[in-house]
């Protein structure tokens, strides 16, 4: 769950150097305004500090927020179960993922020139 959290904050991070920030500068100002219970806290990428996104008129939809992190949690699983037919495929053609058959290559190329 913490990689995950960790992956979230990507998301001001990237939005700060965007708008020409210091990104490091940003997200400890957007974390100490969350501490002090500042919750709409966001990254203003047109004044290029950190902003009360309420008093802005940014809002995005909860709808929204929650279908990309569905998505996104369901994109990294895909990944993973690829991952694993991968590796399994490997382990049954003994770990190179090519057949026994296929060799050669430019190895023994580079050796006959």
């Amino acid at each position: 769950m913490l990689k995950f959290a960790e992956a979230l904050e990507h998301i001001p991070t990237i939005l700060a150097l965007t708008a020409g920030l210091d990104p490091v500068d940003a997200i400890a100002e957007l974390r100490r305004r969350h501490d002090a219970g500042e919750v709409d806290a966001g990254v203003d990428v047109l004044s290029g500090k950190v902003a009360n996104m309420t008093k802005i008129n940014v809002v995005d939809p909860l709808l929204v927020k929650t279908h990309v992190i569905r998505s996104a949690a369901e994109a990294a699983i895909m990944i993973l179960r690829i991952d694993d037919i991968v590796a399994a495929a490997q382990t049954k053609t003994g770990g190179t993922g090519k057949s026994k058959t296929e060799g050669g290559g430019e190895e023994s190329e580079s050796k006959s020139e």
